[in-house]
């Protein structure tokens, strides 16, 4: 088994002999017997133990168990505690989840600390199985499919290529024991009941299923290496990064795909799923949005952190961005606006009318203090500069193919009756233009940062 593991480690450069190697230690047979194979294999490695306090004494078995067997063998152990229940509880999430979130995280935190390579879990190939079976029966696609991989950033598995049947022989044939988690054996949660209730049965029909199952996952590792090559190619073809320069606002980047080259392809839905499914979107809103590139301009999909708009024949994915926040203009003077953007109040005997986008001049007279800058609100009307009558600011934007991403950004000044005096970066409202009487301008001007 040794020589197994040594070939598996060697084929998929998962450790390196001069480095630090950091094994994360329950007392279970699979993370004993990874210990003790990487040891004799002579790699460096140092053991790390969590103690999730949810079994009681049989948790604390556990760690006097791994101390002892460290001890023995001259491994340095490092040991951490959780309050699981507690945190579980204060992040709303399953105690299975918090149990994950605080290992992984406290391994990678002691990683840095002791300057370890990477850090051996103990995930062996019935568990790679089990995840394909899961996700099976949960619906995926290619990716659900390729089961555990061996290695995953600083994450390593070098024992994926043995069954738990083997490793608890190895364990036998050495005369070494280990400690078992009662948890385990209760089939009440998914993976429970698929690994003592369903896996028996495909072992019964199918002998060898759990290593034809594993091979599968093999092959489609394989396969999914060509799909993600695919996939990139087109994701760098179609993609087209923009940068929003909203006068007033900080930058932001979007990215925006042509809905015509989309329907070109051999799978517009996989492509939307790799596109899309890394800034939060489900499997549902991308089949959602497949079925509706039809859609009218404005039809919006969010996600916790994004959203996708269907905008004149494109795609627009863009960040969720924070509420912008109103700021009161008493007088002239410097002004910060969001932590990018200063405004410059001014007046001027030179009647000089700017033509720039990051410049208003206004007829002082006009204009009544205090003044506002504030985001665009629905209903917005004003007087465009050299056209008679009002406007929706929204229909004005339209008709100058302004996004609805690029219109949440937009900002308005406004006087103290509550009329716009600038659409910032557009137009000034032509009832407070600069005529031949005025005796005095007000200019306003926008600097901001890169």
């Amino acid at each position: 088994m040794r020589i197994e593991v040594s070939e598996f480690i060697a084929k998929q450069r998962l450790l390196s002999l001069d480095g630090l190697h950091l094994v994360a230690l329950s007392g279970g047979a699979d993370s004993v017997a990874l210990l003790l194979i990487l040891k004799d294999l002579g790699y460096r490695i140092e053991a790390a133990h969590c103690n999730f306090h949810l079994r009681g004494e049989e948790s604390d078995r556990d760690e006097r168990f791994v101390a002892e067997l460290c001890q023995t063998h001259h491994i340095p152990l490092h040991r951490a505690h959780f309050d699981t229940r507690e945190y579980a509880t204060l992040h709303k999430v399953s105690i299975e989840m918090a149990a994950r979130e605080l290992r992984y995280r406290y391994f990678e935190q002691l990683r840095q600390d002791i300057g370890a390579d990477s850090i051996c879990v103990a995930h062996h190939r019935d568990d790679a199985v089990e995840t394909l079976l899961m996700n099976l029966m949960r619906g995926t696609g290619i990716h659900g499919l390729t089961g555990i991989r061996p290695k995953n950033g600083y994450v390593v598995r070098p024992l994926l290529c043995v069954s738990r049947q083997e490793i608890e022989q190895y364990l036998a044939s050495i005369g070494q024991p280990f400690v078992t988690d009662s948890t385990n054996l209760i089939d009440d949660v998914w993976r429970n009941q698929i690994r003592l209730r369903l896996v028996p049965v495909l072992q019964q029909i199918f002998p060898n299923s759990s290593e034809q199952v594993a091979k599968t996952a093999a092959y489609l590792q394989e396969a999914e290496k060509v799909l993600n090559s695919a996939m990139e190619s087109q994701i760098s073809a179609l993609v087209k990064p923009c940068q929003s320069k909203s006068v007033g606002m900080p930058e932001a980047e979007y990215a925006t795909v042509s809905i015509e080259a989309l329907q070109a392809l051999p799978s517009p839905e996989l492509f939307l799923y790799e596109w899309l499914s890394p800034y939060g979107f489900s499997s549902a809103q991308i089949q959602q949005i497949h079925s509706c590139y039809d859609a009218p301009s404005g039809r919006e999909f969010a996600s916790a952190s994004n959203m996708l708009l269907i905008d004149r024949g494109h795609l627009v994915l863009a960040p969720q961005e924070k509420p912008v926040s109103s700021i009161r203009i008493p007088e002239e003077g410097n002004y910060a606006f969001q932590h990018q953007v200063m405004f410059k109040v001014t007046k001027s005997d030179e009647t000089v009318i700017s033509r720039q986008a990051d410049c208003a001049t206004l007829d002082d007279a006009k204009v009544s203090f205090p003044l506002t800058i504030r985001p665009l609100q629905p209903g917005d009307r004003f007087h465009p500069y050299g056209m008679k009558g009002s406007r929706l600011v929204s229909d004005y934007l339209t008709d100058r193919k302004v996004s609805l991403f690029e219109k949440r950004r937009q900002l308005v000044i406004t006087d103290a009756q509550g009329d716009i005096v600038w659409l910032i970066g557009h137009r000034t409202d032509d009832r407070f233009k600069v005529t031949s009487d005025t005796a005095t301008i007000l200019r306003i001007e926008v600097h901001t940062k890169p």
